[in-house]
């Protein structure tokens, strides 16, 4: 056939509808594929901030929420809870937070914004165990020094009441503080604070 001659119109019209129709196609596969690369709502929200009214966490109790598929404590701490903190930093293997696990607004003592609540993620620094919540002071089982705080029962590493860790213990580091901050009576975990407001 001559390329020169002019395509027969049924031939021309056949080309035109099959071209046509590979696009409709490509486009109908293509569509579905770019959806599947977009998070899902769920995944969304697993990312986003978490709101915790602190209203409902009396002194002296712990409340877990989840932010980003990982367990958080809000720990809201009593007078003594507080006065116990400065007791054992020779016993801490980081007493004054120096790490740069947690941020700058972490840095004290206390590693919180507000003294009265630790904000912290709840898995222990060695091997990702969940440690439990142990507020009391000398139990029998921990022995006469303990100031009360979080023990984690897979290896024995122990934490104070802000999630510093002790001396001697598989945890390498303290528990890890998320970013978070407050507003009003609400605590914002996953939302850094403002730094004039620190």
């Amino acid at each position: 056939m001559d390329p020169t001659l002019p395509l027969n119109p049924r031939r021309q019209f056949l080309a035109v509808a099959t071209s046509a129709m590979a696009s409709l196609g490509l486009v109908a596969v293509a569509i579905p594929f770019v959806k599947s690369m977009t998070p899902s709502e769920r995944a969304r929200a697993a990312g986003g901030p978490v709101d915790v009214d602190l209203a409902s966490v009396a002194p002296g109790t712990l409340t877990t929420v989840e932010w980003r598929g990982r367990p958080v404590w809000v720990l809201h701490r009593t007078p003594q809870m507080l006065a116990t903190l400065a007791n054992h930093d020779a016993e801490l293997a980081d007493p004054a937070s120096n790490e740069d696990q947690q941020p700058f607004y972490a840095h004290n003592p206390t590693r919180s914004v507000r003294p009265e609540f630790l904000v912290a993620t709840a898995v222990c620094t060695h091997l990702g165990c969940i440690p439990t919540f142990r507020p009391e002071l000398a139990p029998p089982d921990l022995g006469p020094n303990w100031p009360g705080g979080f023990f984690c029962p897979c290896h024995g590493s122990r934490f104070d009441l802000a999630g510093r860790v002790f001396r001697n213990v598989p945890a390498p580091r303290n528990l890890e503080v998320p970013p978070y901050s407050f507003a009003g009576n609400r605590l914002i975990i996953g939302e850094a604070p403002n730094v004039a407001n620190t």
